[in-house]
């Protein structure tokens, strides 16, 4: 099989010895790929001539197939051509959170050990200090800017050969404990996985997408952008996600990609309802949990039901609700083609239908392994191959998921097993709170006690209306007997909880006056 760059650019622009198929006569390369905010376009071809320059710049570094390219750049089209590049010249992608420090940095090049290191210009010098003493090779990535120029259609893009279990990206995952691992993706994994997502969605070359996600995280990157330019769609390419610039862009869009908060903050807005929807087909949300509260309230403002889907860095895509068919609130969907998910309890046996226990996944997208780490990989497979998410959920007689939380979340009290997301589902629905998230913290008798960290719609819900809710909801041993209120919840770059700093922050709430 191929490079996964021949199935994301026309065939008339590309060019590799893997290739057999004739050039794409169609003329797809003239067909806009990217669009920007000032109406500017970015064509396939154009796009294509760009990721040639930064194949042809990467060989003059001496950069060559296998070899790790770590990035770390602010959103762009260069930015998309660059990854391009990368992958067309047969070297690994590893892209990193443009907000990381330094020292971060420092210790993900430290990992990967990278024959380049590419990075906005205005932090060239600061990244050049941190490479350095690691013997690593630095370049500011070049027209970066959003004011630059499109080029020329005028250069092909030449492909080197790459095998399915080639590695294509190396994907630091965003863990909240201990070390960050790398996730080995191979070109495979990408190609399977956005053909699934393709035809599961019903993705067409007529389709708009408003896209408004980093793409140094699996979403904006090979969620997004893979399955639009595999469609031979077009991108309305934002530099990030503001309210008003999405809503601007809506109208004769088809797609919008997002994560829950997305909704939130345009369900926020002022007016926003049906009538800009008016073109849309289809809205995604995924990366964090979607309250049903938010799924029912965008139903009744747009007329469109929000589709919720599950995937990881290691694995793509796992589930997805139906694109025909019902959407519930709350829940995942069913195992995408190719994909094989089960539940399994402690004892690694089928759990029974309805009950909770550790979501495990098997398919072609799933990764080979984390870099440099053949201790974990010998615990996070079983021998028949199936990968262990780390997720707790449960199978329902028609095989529709639903997650419950992270075993890392697990709360164990007293010896009884407590699920977080069953709190949390009461707490918010409780009338006055906007959401809240659920922790476990040291506790001197019990090994852990529950903490409720909630955020108000308005002024703070009285406790005592907070406890009739659990108590006509859940047995006492999951009850929370700390609460505490805060303006936002703190989150990542894709909108999930960090419950790794409530832990923290809260750590001495059963060992304080409470």
């Amino acid at each position: 099989m191929a490079n996964i760059v021949t199935s994301l650019l026309p065939r008339s622009d590309v060019a590799a010895a893997s290739v057999d198929e004739p050039a794409d006569e169609s003329g797809a390369g003239s067909r806009p790929a990217l669009v920007l905010p000032d109406d500017r376009r970015w064509s396939y071809g154009q796009l294509a001539a760009r990721a040639a320059w930064h194949r042809q710049r990467l060989e003059a570094d001496g950069v060559t197939p296998g070899d790790r390219v770590l990035v770390q750049v602010q959103k762009s089209p260069d930015a998309v051509a660059a990854y391009l590049g990368v992958l067309a010249a047969g070297a690994v992608f590893v892209p990193l959170n443009s907000g990381y420090t330094d020292v971060e940095v420092a210790v993900f090049a430290a990992d990967c050990a990278p024959r380049l290191l590419l990075c906005d210009p205005q932090r060239h010098r600061a990244i050049e200090a941190v490479a350095e003493p690691l013997g690593i090779a630095t370049r500011p990535l070049g027209a970066a800017s959003w004011s630059a120029p499109a080029p020329a259609a005028d250069r092909r893009l030449e492909i080197e050969e790459r095998g399915d279990d080639d590695l294509a990206a190396i994907v630091y995952t965003s863990g909240t404990t201990g070390r960050s691992k790398g996730a080995m993706v191979s070109h495979g994994n990408l190609r399977v996985n956005a053909e699934a997502l393709v035809a599961a969605w019903a993705i067409r070359a007529d389709d708009v997408l408003v896209h408004a996600l980093p793409i140094f995280h699996v979403h904006g990157l090979f969620v997004a952008l893979h399955t639009l330019l595999m469609a031979r769609g077009q991108v309305l390419f934002l530099p990030r996600f503001e309210a008003a610039a999405v809503r601007a862009a809506l109208p004769g869009a088809t797609l919008l990609m997002g994560v829950p908060t997305f909704y939130t903050r345009l369900l926020a807005e002022p007016g926003f309802g049906a009538e800009e929807c008016s073109s849309m087909r289809l809205f995604v949300s995924g990366s964090a949990p979607l309250l049903a509260s938010t799924h029912r309230e965008f139903t009744a403002r747009t007329g469109h039901r929000i589709l919720e889907r599950y995937g990881m860095s290691e694995t793509g895509m796992i589930t997805s609700n139906p694109l025909d068919g019902e959407r519930t609130p709350g829940t995942v969907g069913f195992a995408l083609p190719g994909v094989e998910v089960r539940v399994v309890g402690d004892d690694g046996a089928a759990a029974l239908t309805g009950e909770v226990g550790e979501v495990e996944v098997r398919g072609a997208n799933v990764f080979g392994g984390y870099w440099a780490m053949p201790e974990k990989n010998a615990t996070e497979f079983r021998p028949d191959g199936f990968f262990r998410t780390g997720d707790l959920g449960s199978l329902d007689g028609d095989g529709r998921l639903t997650l419950v939380g992270r075993s890392k979340d697990l709360v164990i009290s007293g010896g009884y097993n407590i699920h977080p997301k069953e709190i949390e589902q009461v707490l918010d629905g409780v009338e006055g709170v906007a959401e809240s998230a659920v922790i476990g913290v040291p506790h001197d008798d019990l090994g852990e006690g529950v903490v409720a960290v909630l955020v108000a719609e308005g002024e703070a819900v009285d406790r005592v209306l907070l406890q009739a809710a659990l108590d006509e909801s859940l047995a006492r041993f999951k009850h929370p007997r700390r609460f505490y209120w805060l303006d936002r919840l703190p989150r990542n770059a894709m909108g999930k909880v960090q419950k790794n700093l409530l832990r923290e922050r809260y750590r001495d709430a059963y060992r304080n006056p409470g």
